[in-house]
């Protein structure tokens, strides 16, 4: 073979071995391309709005236990979000920013009979809501409200439509609506200064807010079993969209499943729940709450997943009655009926 030749055959040689080499890491590059959605870290984000209140304790549980993470499997990324109220939640899940999460029903009424795509898919809490009278106000009972003020958190919230549905039940109506009994709202954390100050006499209060004015020297006027809707309206519910219940239905029915079993939880481990509830809400709010008043606070809030869709209509027909509400709503197809899988029922 001559020089030329021999020359000719090693670049060809070198360039077969090359073009080998190359065709093997091109094969690499593609097969770990094939995997990496699994193996690159990047996942399909779920995300859980909640308030960090006792009503709201079944969303910590969850995440303290990660039942979320553990039903949605590893190809989901659990994040969650709190939120101060109702509003801002609503905001959220109508804009995309959270997939679900716990909100009371009232701002879930209001929103879906003004059109928002929103489902309730579970109860999570019940109960909780009590009126109490200040310790210089004198109200020893209902006969002794005449002309005081009486605070709630917000107009027509559903502190606010119990308290006056059970008052208009006993003669009673507040000034809103032809009434002597005045009303305004502000924040439950305030209601002890203001008792104190002498500018309210009487609040329409949920858990922990009552024990701690209890603790403080208020006095109960109508306990939670006593109120209106007291027993029977969830005051926090898990809802998520028409839309998600829609296009991802077995990750709906793997959320309400975790969702029921951190409600079990609670109730099979009420100590611990407490314990839990306690350091999440430090944890949020930088403020930790007496373990005396949680303690307290429990024994008037119920945490079962049951919703009846026949009640919140009950509840919206009084909101209704009371005027909070321009136009009688229907809440047909509001609530998902208890029992049912969604992608079962696609």
């Amino acid at each position: 073979m001559g020089t030329g030749n021999i020359i000719n055959y090693l670049e060809a040689k070198a360039m077969k071995k090359t073009l080998s080499a190359l065709f093997f890491l091109t094969a690499i590059l593609v097969l770990s391309a094939c995997g990496s959605d699994s193996s690159s870290g990047s996942k399909d984000e779920v995300v859980i709005g909640y308030f960090p209140n006792i009503d709201h304790v079944p969303a910590m549980v969850a995440k303290e236990k990660q039942y979320f993470e553990e039903a949605f499997g590893e190809d989901k990324e659990v994040t969650y979000k709190t939120f101060p109220d109702g509003g801002a939640f609503m905001t959220a899940l109508k804009t995309g920013d959270i997939d679900a999460g716990f909100v009371g029903p009232g701002p879930v009424m209001n929103n879906y009979a003004n059109g928002a795509d929103v489902k309730i898919l579970a109860g999570a809490s019940s109960g909780g809501t009590v009126v109490v009278a200040s310790e210089q106000s004198g109200i020893e009972s209902l006969e002794d409200l005449g002309d005081h003020t009486f605070i709630t958190p917000g107009v027509g919230c559903t502190h606010d439509v119990q308290m006056e549905t059970f008052l208009k039940e006993q003669g009673i109506t507040s000034a809103r609506i032809g009434g002597t009994l005045k009303h305004v709202t502000g924040n439950p954390a305030q209601y002890q200064a203001m008792f104190e100050s002498g500018k309210v006499d009487l609040a329409a209060v949920p858990e922990p807010w009552a024990s701690t004015l209890v603790a403080n020297g208020a006095k109960i006027i109508v306990d939670t079993d006593e109120i209106a809707y007291g027993t029977t309206l969830p005051n926090t519910v898990l809802v998520t969209s028409g839309k998600l219940i829609e296009e991802q239905s077995e990750l709906v029915d793997q959320l309400t499943a975790a969702h029921e079993k951190s409600v079990a939880f609670i109730n099979e481990n009420p100590e611990e729940a407490q314990t839990i509830a306690v350091d999440s809400i430090e944890e949020i709010t930088n403020q930790r709450m007496d373990e005396s008043i949680i303690a307290s606070a429990w024994e008037r809030v119920s945490y079962t997943t049951e919703v009846n869709a026949e009640v919140i209509q009950a509840f919206a027909d009084s909101s209704h009655d009371l005027q909070f509400l321009k136009e009688k709503p229907e809440f047909d197809e509001l609530v998902v009926p208890q029992g049912t899988e969604v992608g079962s029922a696609q």
